[in-house]
C-alpha cells in the first residue's frame, strides 16, 4: 500500500515533500506598508471580495519551520526565506488581506503554500539578520542600525528594500495584523485541459508569540518583469514600516 501526505506516495509514506499538518513557523520578518493606486489593488482582487483600499504590505522572511520537531536537527527542511505581498480590502466591513504574490526559496514551502491557498512561486530571498552583539557585523536592534532584503526570480530582480531602525517599538503589519486570504484549486489535464476552480480559503494561525519589534523607516522598489506582474503593485509611498519576531501554528485553512 502507497502512503504518504503529498507526493511522491510509498510503502513507508517519509518520501512525501510535506508532511501532514500542524506546521509550526518562527521568523524573523520585514513588515513595509505602503500605499499604491487602489484601481490596480482591486483588479488583483478576487470577484466579490472586498473594496480595496490603496494600502499593501510587503513582507520579507527568513522562516525555521517544523512539524514534529524533527526537521530542527536536519535544518536544511527546516529554514527557508520568502518574500510576499498582502493587498489590503475591506470585507464585511473590517480590514483583511489578499496574496496575490508569494516567493520561497524551499519546495517544501513552495507546497505547504499552496494547501494553504498562497501562490508560491521559487525565488531567491535575502534578509538582513539581526544578532544580540554590539558588533558592526551584528546589525543589532536599536537606532540606526541600517537592513536590507531583495527578491530575484529566474535571475531578475523583482524587489528590494532598505530599512532604518528608529529606536522606537515597532507595530504588527500586514499578516500579523489583519486575516489572509488566498485562492486554492488546481487546474487538471485529466482527459483534456481543464482550468482551476479556485476556492476562496482564509489561513488559520494558533499559537501565535510575538517577540520584539522594532519601528523603522524603510524603501521598497517592485521591479518589472517579463512574466511576473509584481510592479504592478508598485508603491506611491511608504506609510510604516518595522522589523521583528513572530511564531505560529498552522492545522487548516477555512473556506472564505
Amino acid at each position: 500500500m502507497l502512503t504518504g501526505f503529498t507526493s511522491p506516495l510509498t510503502p513507508e509514506g517519509r518520501s512525501s515533500l510535506a508532511p501532514a499538518p500542524p506546521w509550526h513557523y518562527a521568523g524573523w520578518l520585514f513588515s513595509i506598508d505602503y500605499e499604491l493606486d487602489a484601481g490596480t489593488a482591486a483588479a488583483f482582487l478576487p470577484d466579490g471580495f472586498g473594496t480595496a483600499t490603496g494600502r499593501a504590505t510587503v513582507h520579507f522572511a527568513d522562516w525555521q519551520a517544523t512539524s514534529d520537531g524533527s526537521e530542527l536537527l536536519d535544518p536544511v527542511y527546516a529554514q527557508y526565506r520568502e518574500c510576499f505581498v498582502l493587498v489590503e480590502a475591506e470585507r464585511a466591513g473590517s480590514p483583511v488581506s489578499f496574496c496575490p504574490f508569494i516567493y520561497v526559496d524551499q519546495d517544501v514551502s513552495l507546497i505547504r503554500g499552496w494547501l494553504q491557498g498562497l501562490p508560491k512561486k521559487l525565488g531567491s530571498v535575502w534578509l538582513t539578520r539581526s544578532y544580540p552583539v554590539d558588533h558592526v557585523a551584528g546589525a543589532p536592534s536599536r537606532a540606526g542600525t541600517r537592513l536590507g532584503a531583495s527578491l530575484a526570480v529566474k535571475d531578475r530582480r523583482l524587489a528590494q528594500a532598505a530599512l532604518t531602525l528608529t529606536g522606537g517599538e515597532g507595530r504588527h503589519l500586514g499578516l500579523l495584523a489583519r486575516p489572509t486570504y488566498g485562492l486554492f484549486g488546481l487546474p487538471s489535464i485529466v482527459g483534456g485541459a481543464k482550468p482551476a476552480e479556485p476556492q476562496l480559503v482564509r489561513m488559520v494561525a494558533d499559537a501565535k508569540e510575538f517577540g520584539p519589534f522594532y519601528a523603522a523607516d524603510a524603501e521598497v522598489e517592485l521591479y518589472p518583469s517579463p512574466r511576473d506582474e509584481l510592479a504592478m503593485l508598485a508603491p506611491k509611498r511608504v506609510l510604516e514600516a518595522s522589523a521583528g519576531y513572530f511564531a505560529m501554528t498552522v492545522t487548516q485553512v477555512a473556506a472564505g
